[in-house]
C-alpha cells in the first residue's frame, strides 16, 4: 500500500506544467521581452517543465523557450517526447513566430563523476563537447551522431549530473541563429534541413534552474 501511495504521489509531482497540459492553445510569452503575437498548439499531454523523484531527491527539467515535453509512460521519465517551437522567434529569424521547428526524443542520463568543476553561474552554462570529459560523451544514447545536445537537471542547490540526452528532428528548413542574435561564425549557428539535426550545438549544458 505505501508503495501505491508514494507512486501517485510522485505522478502528481511529475506532471508540472508552467502551461495547463489541457489548452489546445498557449500564447508565447517566455520570450525575451514578452511581446509575442504567436500561438502555439501544444500537443495533449505535453508540459513545459518536469519534476521528478531520482536517487532520493526532487530534480527539475526546464522551463525552455518553446520546449514541450511528454513521457512516453508517465509512470518512467527516462524517455521524453518533445516538441519545440519558434516562440517570439526565439531560434529562427527567418521562421514565423510559433512554428514548429523540432520534434524528437530526450533520454535520461547520469554522467558520471569527473575531475571538472560544474559551472553554474549563470542560469544555462555550457560545456562544449571538445573540453567535456570522454566519459560524459560515451553515455550517448545510440545513434550517438543523432543525440549531440545534453541538458542537465537540477535540484535546490543547482545543476546535477543527471539530465537528458536530446535528439532534435526538424521539421522544417530554417536558419538556426537564435532569432538574429548571434552571427554565421557562431558555436551556434547553422542551416537547419528536415531530419536528424546532426549540426545541432554540440554543447552539455548545466542547468541552474529558473530564479524562484
Amino acid at each position: 500500500m505505501k508503495i501505491g501511495i508514494f507512486k501517485m504521489t510522485t505522478l502528481t509531482l511529475l506532471l508540472t506544467c508552467s502551461c495547463a497540459t489541457m489548452l489546445t492553445g498557449c500564447r508565447s510569452d517566455q520570450g525575451i521581452d514578452g511581446s509575442s503575437d504567436g500561438v502555439v498548439t501544444i500537443p495533449h499531454g505535453y508540459m513545459a517543465r518536469l519534476e521528478q523523484v531520482h536517487d532520493g531527491r526532487m530534480i527539475g527539467f526546464g522551463p525552455f523557450v518553446g520546449y514541450y515535453f511528454r513521457p512516453e509512460n508517465p509512470m518512467d521519465l527516462t524517455r521524453l517526447r518533445f516538441v519545440c517551437f519558434n516562440e517570439n522567434r526565439f531560434y529562427s529569424s527567418d521562421m514565423p513566430d510559433g512554428a514548429k521547428l523540432y520534434e524528437g526524443m530526450a533520454v535520461r542520463v547520469t554522467l558520471p563523476q569527473a575531475d571538472i568543476t560544474i559551472p553554474a553561474k549563470d542560469r544555462i552554462n555550457p560545456v562544449f563537447f571538445q573540453e567535456a570529459p570522454e566519459a560524459w560523451l560515451k553515455t550517448r544514447p545510440e545513434p550517438q551522431d543523432d543525440f549531440v545536445h545534453f541538458h542537465s537537471c537540477y535540484d535546490g542547490t543547482g545543476p546535477v549530473l543527471t539530465g537528458y540526452w536530446i535528439r532534435h528532428v526538424a521539421v522544417s528548413v530554417f536558419t538556426y541563429d537564435m532569432g538574429g542574435r548571434i552571427e554565421k561564425n557562431g558555436p551556434l549557428y547553422h542551416r537547419v534541413r528536415k531530419g536528424p539535426d546532426r549540426a545541432f550545438a554540440r554543447i552539455i549544458e548545466f542547468d541552474r534552474g529558473p530564479e524562484k
